[in-house]
C-alpha cells in the first residue's frame, strides 16, 4: 500500500490537481441535502477537495491518518483539520450535519474495518444527516484499455469498498440510501508510463515494488505502444445514505 505521509507532497499533481478537486467536490455537494451546514471531511487528504467544500459556505471540519497530509490540509483549512481514525472519531455522536469520504473505503483491509468506518460516520451524524462516500473504486479504474489487458491476470484481492457491501453495512447503522452520484478523475487516465511508475511506488498492493512478478508486468507495460498517452479517465461513483431519526426504521426510507 502507499505510504500517504511520502506521497502527500506530489499528491495533488498526480491525482488531477484542482479539475479533478472541482469534479469530486461539485458531485458531493450535489448530495448534500438544503440546510447542510457542519461537515466532516474524513480521510481530507491535502483538503483540496474540503476547501471547496468550505468555499461553499460550510462549516467544515477536516481529518485524516497520514501527518502529512494533516499538515498540507491545515494549511489551506488554519484550524480546521484533525489527525484521526476513521475506525476511532474523535467526536460525539450526532454533531454533523453531513461526513464524506472521498476514497478512502477501498484503502481499508477487512471488510470489518469497513463497516466499522460506515458505523462511526453515522455515529457522529444527527438524525437526518447524510453520509456521502465512493464506492467500487478499483472498478472505476477498469476502462479497458490495453493497460487494463496487460494488468487483466494480476491477483487480485476482494475490494472493501463495493457498493453492495457499503450499503448492506449502512443498513446495518440505520442509514438509508438518499441518492448517487459520479465525477470524472481528471488528470488521472493512466499512461504505461505512468503505471509503471505507479507500480515501481506501491499503487497494486498485491503486486510489491521490486519484486519479481511486479517486475515481470513492469516489463509487459514498458512494451505497450504511446508510453506517455494517457488513456480514458476513470468515473467514480459516490453513494449517500440517510441518518433515519427516533421513530424511524431503516426500512422506511
Amino acid at each position: 500500500m502507499l505510504d500517504y505521509d511520502k506521497e502527500a507532497e506530489r499528491y495533488d499533481t498526480l491525482r488531477g490537481g484542482e479539475p479533478r478537486a472541482a469534479a469530486a467536490a461539485e458531485a458531493v455537494l450535489n448530495l448534500l441535502p438544503d440546510g447542510t451546514r457542519r461537515v466532516l471531511d474524513l480521510a481530507c487528504g491535502t483538503g483540496i477537495v474540503t476547501r471547496r467544500l468550505a468555499a461553499r459556505g460550510l462549516h467544515v471540519t477536516g481529518a485524516d491518518l497520514a501527518e502529512a497530509m494533516v499538515r498540507h490540509a491545515a494549511a489551506r483549512l488554519p484550524g480546521a483539520v484533525v489527525r484521526a481514525d476513521s475506525r476511532r472519531l474523535p467526536f460525539p455522536d450526532g454533531v454533523f450535519d453531513a461526513v464524506t469520504s472521498v476514497w478512502l473505503l477501498h484503502l481499508m483491509r477487512h471488510p470489518a474495518d469497513t463497516r466499522t468506518v460506515v458505523a462511526e460516520c453515522a455515529r457522529v451524524l444527527r438524525p437526518g444527516g447524510v453520509y456521502v462516500t465512493t464506492v467500487d473504486k478499483a472498478a472505476a479504474h477498469n476502462v479497458g484499455s490495453d493497460i487494463d489487458a496487460v494488468l487483466a491476470d494480476r491477483p487480485r484481492i476482494p475490494p472493501t469498498d463495493a457498493a453492495s457491501d457499503v450499503e448492506a453495512y449502512a443498513a446495518e447503522c440505520g442509514l438509508v440510501p438518499a441518492g448517487q452520484g459520479r465525477f470524472t478523475g481528471h488528470g488521472q487516465g493512466r499512461s504505461p508510463r505512468r503505471t509503471i511508475a505507479d507500480l515501481r511506488r506501491g499503487w497494486f498492493v498485491t503486486l510489491p515494488p521490486g519484486g519479481p512478478l511486479a517486475e515481470r508486468y513492469a516489463a509487459r507495460l514498458a512494451a505497450l505502444p504511446d508510453q506517455d498517452r494517457p488513456r480514458p479517465e476513470p468515473v467514480f461513483s459516490l453513494r449517500a445514505f440517510r441518518r433515519t431519526g427516533a421513530g424511524e426504521t431503516a426500512g422506511a426510507g
